[in-house]
């Protein structure tokens, strides 16, 4: 026996041990039950860190703990290996793309199997290799004939010096985080996967046992919502289009609107926008396209607009409202606009202070003594100053206004989701 331990040596040979008797192997004929364990396959990028291990440690574990209480355990491993990131680097480099990836994958295999994880390398995957990506195309085809595959233009972010999309999560502080280029937004036509359609059985997550942290994500990302759909008179001589239509949880607040927001992306704001407005609202439609999703939607961030020089008609009162376009308001959801009503919100109510806006009291605070509110109040009253609801509950309000509506044609009930279909234009071409 040596005097001193060498893990080189020791580790290695008990590692070729392993790999000799396929320890890890799942076998597909073995009585016992199943178990399948997969982590996301670690990019091609020519090395790998600590972040990569600090991901497999927990998956690793939990594998072994499943193997030894007598599961058949499957832990396949794999590289994935297709992407932006390994052309650029070919064309630094000046090697071909093919090469420098494959390179790659026998370094990172060589470093994956001196840790020593409960693999099956009998089941390697490398994603950039036909008998792997046919599977994927053939999926893809499969989505497309049932119609759940589709093209259609939309705003992204784009990084002008690697030409391609980024996610919202690959913009830090506006710049590429590849290679710290200032991205921007564009419109370019993308292909997507609807997953709107399952918006209800992506939500059906109740009696599965995880973590409430983990269903309240999906919760508030499928964000199913009830409430009205209603459309404002447009009388606007550039425009054919003659009404506005906005997505709104609070009908029972309707005749307290005392401005709309359009986002910058909404089709109609070119259309609207008055001459005397133009350069403004250009200005702020080119500012608006450096900052993410994500960055717009911040609630730490200050709300701010332009108004177009437009109004739209509240037709339960017969009031003007003033058209206004803010980067706070995403053309993916709802209609791509939101009515005001500052006295019932505290976001509008902000908006409102700052530009001058009107506040109009539609829900009584108990003891209400007619003053102008101090702060948005957001909890349940009597609805005032909203014609025939005078008096009512704003609970019950919320379905009365929306037969209302219904009634005159000026809206209707309806269930909006923030889930977005799945945008998965990733790549330079398609």
């Amino acid at each position: 026996m040596a005097e001193k331990y060498n893990p080189q040596e020791t580790e290695k040979k008990w590692q070729d041990k392993w790999a000799a008797d396929r320890l890890y192997h799942a076998s597909e004929d073995s009585p016992k039950p199943k178990w399948y364990s997969l982590t996301m396959f670690p990019y091609t990028s020519g090395n790998l860190h600590i972040g990569h291990w600090y991901a497999e440690v927990p998956a690793d574990c939990f594998a072994r703990y499943k193997r030894l209480r007598g599961f058949n355990v499957m832990r396949p491993v794999g590289f994935d290996s297709f992407g932006l990131p390994a052309e650029n680097a070919a064309i630094k480099h000046n090697i071909h793309p093919r090469i420098w990836t494959l390179n790659n994958v026998e370094n990172m295999r060589r470093q994956l199997k001196t840790i020593g994880a409960m693999f099956d390398w009998d089941r390697e995957v490398i994603t950039c290799l036909p008998e792997y990506y046919k599977w994927t195309q053939w999926f893809f085809l499969k989505l497309y004939e049932a119609g759940l595959a589709y093209r259609a233009k939309a705003p992204v972010n784009w990084c002008p010096s690697c030409q391609a999309v980024l996610a919202n999560e690959q913009v830090v502080d506006g710049t590429c985080w590849r290679c710290e280029t200032p991205t921007t937004r564009r419109d370019l036509e993308q292909w997507f996967f609807r997953i709107t359609n399952y918006a209800d059985e992506l939500k059906d997550h109740e009696g599965l046992d995880w973590p409430e942290k983990i269903t309240a994500m999906q919760r508030n990302w499928v964000g199913k919502s009830y409430g009205a759909e209603v459309s404002f008179a447009l009388d606007c001589p550039t425009a054919f289009e003659k009404e506005i239509k906005v997505f709104t949880t609070r009908p029972d607040t309707i005749y307290g609107v005392t401005f709309m927001v359009l986002a910058p992306e909404h089709p109609l704001v070119e259309k609207i926008t008055t001459p005397e407005n133009k350069a403004a609202v250009d200005a702020y439609i080119k500012k608006s396209r450096t900052c993410t999703e994500i960055e717009r939607l911040s609630t730490e961030r200050e709300k701010d607009g332009v108004f177009t020089g437009t109004y739209v008609t509240n037709r339960v009162n017969g009031q003007k409202v003033p058209v206004w376009i803010g980067d706070y308001v995403l053309q993916s959801y709802g209609t791509g606009a939101v009515m005001g009503v500052p006295a019932h919100d505290e976001r509008d109510f902000v908006f409102a202070q700052k530009y001058h806006l009107p506040v109009i009291t539609v829900i009584a605070p108990s003891a209400y003594d007619g003053k102008p509110l101090e702060a948005a109040y957001i909890n349940e009253g009597v609805m005032l100053n909203s014609g025939p609801f005078n008096g009512t509950p704003n609970t019950e309000g919320k379905e009365k206004v929306c037969d209302y509506l219904a009634e005159h044609g000026w809206g209707k009930k309806t269930v909006n989701y923030k889930l977005r279909d799945w945008l998965i234009s990733r790549q330079r071409y398609w």
